[in-house]
């Protein structure tokens, strides 16, 4: 008889460098606000309770429809809590943020007073659970590299310890990537660490653009530059850190199955890759069902795991002494010799 795949120890240490926070938004708690605020949610959801789309263009619509009910500094600070207090019981120690200040404004909060709420939520978090937790602002490139450029300047202006990155998400289609060089370069110059979103919906050449013309150490998906071996070659070398949603892409059809997934290929020509969740309940998964789903698709040990936790503490956008702490916590977790490897028969 087959033996059932031994899934990993819940407890495993991970740590998640790719989440936009509104699109962490449990749904309860969406409605929840929704109440509060007095807003019609018609057609967001599921008969089962879920959000409702089918593609990637309903998906952004059911995003902004759930991201309206964020609209002052506490509801960001439950939103962050409840999200950060979820993954530390599936294990995650870290866990770095996307904000969209474009998201808040249209709700008439300001940058400094957004970034605030989340940060209380975060200290709360991180002073029941020991979870970390760090901001990284996005530009939304759909928007322009004028917006872009004020996306900056408000991060530099109102600096807060609990950010310590920039970034750009959005759709990819829009603009050539050297025109946000202004905006990465005011950002590169207060300190802040970068990343880009690149390889989800256009192939190998965005990533390629995006190398070439801002100054990121790691990319959000990134995951077609399988398409292009040079390319995968280049991030080896250069030490590029992909950050990788397995289940994001399966769910947005950027592959049509898990087991088709380049994850395992990437990494075995040497490019640096960590596993995120993006945006988990629109596509029904969470941290600890990313790990899950990975060691028993690609047949992964204890030990595999860890190593793509090892990559994304190296990788994270925090201080030298965070970092020896979030190692420190990676070397005191033992793995477990009888879950390795899974059996395939």
């Amino acid at each position: 008889m087959p033996l059932s795949p031994r899934l990993p120890d819940p407890a495993l240490p991970k740590l998640e460098l790719h989440c936009h926070l509104e699109g962490a938004a449990p749904p309860d708690l969406v409605r929840r606000l929704a109440a509060r605020h007095g807003i019609d949610l018609s057609g967001l959801f599921t008969p089962a309770g879920g959000y409702a789309w089918s593609d990637f263009t309903s998906f952004i619509a059911a995003y902004d429809a759930a991201a309206q009910v964020f609209r002052t500094p506490e509801d960001f600070a439950e939103l962050a809590e409840t999200y950060l207090a979820a993954s530390a019981a599936e294990g995650v120690i870290y866990t770095e943020v996307f904000l969209s200040p474009d998201y808040a404004a249209r709700q008439g909060l300001g940058y400094a007073d957004y970034v605030a709420g989340v940060a209380a939520g975060m200290d709360r978090a991180e002073a029941a659970h020991g979870i970390v937790g760090r901001i990284i602002p996005l530009v939304e490139r759909h928007f322009g590299p004028d917006r872009a450029r004020a996306a900056a300047e408000a991060a530099v202006n109102n600096p807060h310890p609990r950010v310590t990155g920039f970034g750009m998400a959005g759709d990819e289609r829009m603009f050539d990537v050297a025109a946000f060089a202004p905006a990465f370069a005011i950002a590169a110059e207060a300190g802040l660490s970068l990343t880009a979103h690149a390889g989800e919906v256009c192939g190998a050449d965005s990533v390629r653009a995006t190398l070439d013309a801002l100054p990121v150490r790691r990319i959000g998906h990134g995951v077609r530059a399988i398409e292009d071996p040079d390319l995968v070659r280049r991030l080896a070398a250069d030490g590029i850190v992909l950050e990788v949603n397995p289940g994001s892409n399966v769910a947005l059809g950027v592959f049509p199955s898990l087991a088709e997934h380049p994850l395992l290929r990437l990494r075995d020509a040497g490019v640096k890759v960590t596993i995120s969740s993006d945006d988990p309940p629109f596509f029904a998964t969470s941290m600890g069902r990313e790990y899950a789903a990975v060691a028993e698709t690609f047949k992964l040990d204890e030990a595999a795991l860890l190593a793509f936790s090892r990559t994304a503490a190296d990788a994270a956008f925090c201080d030298a002494a965070t970092r020896a702490q979030l190692h420190a916590r990676l070397d005191a977790f033992a793995p477990d010799p009888a879950g390795a490897p899974f059996p395939t028969s």
